[in-house]
């Protein structure tokens, strides 16, 4: 049985890159959909939420149709995929959605508060069945092959005492996603705010929804959630990225140093060989 959640749900908040004012309404979608976002201030143009259809992922991910693209969807989708919904349609009457608390927690919350249905409809699955990795400079990442889905990630920001190296692995399950990797928010560096709004970004990031470090100290340490917080948002960061290859995937990620452009690069590197991976139904 597919899922999908059994109600409208509406958030209004501010996007962190354009500061823009956007509100979100989840909403249900019929068995087969997948997630699908909507640009309702560009006349509902909408677009899949598929690897194939990212075009940046600098400053986040990306994902586009056209003229019309929405950013920052990783937060969420990593919701999505930790609650196990298949089928959604997002209405977002801005660029993005809502930043809300900077992690995925607030979204998988308001999945919960939606509730969710089953419904009739294949369910398939992405297992990996050979090792695939991609490198970026010093970034990698491994997908392997597993029974279940699990994480696993290697950070290093050695030049600031306030992360230094960070290690944490988890399977994914919608428990161990809602206690360990949700309530992990992002961070940033105080050094590169100037950086990103000469780039016209940035504008909607805040102490309240931003883990701010400013050389070895974290500004707002009291709004931390786990000592180990950096990589656990990094792990975040890559559920919500893998949750584009369409399906559950089923492998072990190991990532090292990695970000948002790895991460899609492992994807589009599995899908581009059919004897990486096998159609599995769940």
């Amino acid at each position: 049985m597919r899922k999908t959640i059994a109600k409208d749900i509406r958030k209004s908040g501010t996007a962190l890159h354009s500061g823009a004012h956007v509100t979100m309404t989840l909403s249900p979608a019929p068995a087969g959909t997948g997630v699908v976002f909507r640009r309702a201030d560009l006349g509902g143009k909408e677009i899949p939420a598929l690897y194939d259809r990212v075009g940046e992922t600098r400053l986040g991910t990306v994902i586009a149709e056209g003229d019309a693209s929405v950013g920052v969807i990783e937060h969420l989708m990593a919701a999505v995929a930790g609650a196990g919904i298949d089928d959604l349609i997002v209405t977002l009457d801005g660029p993005e959605p809502p930043i809300l608390d900077g992690d995925a927690l607030s979204y998988f919350r308001l999945i919960e508060q939606a509730g969710t249905v089953e419904q009739p409809g294949r369910r398939n699955a992405i297992k990996v069945k050979k090792p695939v990795t991609v490198t970026m400079k010093d970034a990698s990442i491994r997908l392997l092959p597993a029974d279940a889905p699990e994480y696993r990630f290697d950070l290093d920001y050695s030049n600031t005492k306030a992360i230094g190296k960070q290690s944490f692995a988890v399977p994914l399950t919608p428990e161990s996603f809602a206690r360990e990797i949700a309530p992990a928010r992002t961070f940033g560096f105080v050094q590169e705010l100037d950086y990103l709004k000469s780039i016209d970004r940035g504008h909607g990031a805040s102490l309240e929804n931003t883990l701010a470090i400013d050389g070895d100290v974290v500004m707002n340490k009291d709004m931390m959630r786990f000592p180990d917080e950096f990589v656990r948002h990094k792990i975040l960061d890559a559920i919500g990225d893998m949750a584009l290859a369409g399906g559950p995937l089923i492998a072990r990620f190991e990532g090292v140093k990695s970000g948002h452009a790895t991460n899609n690069a492992v994807l589009r590197a599995l899908f581009a060989d059919p004897a990486n991976y096998e159609i599995v139904e769940l």
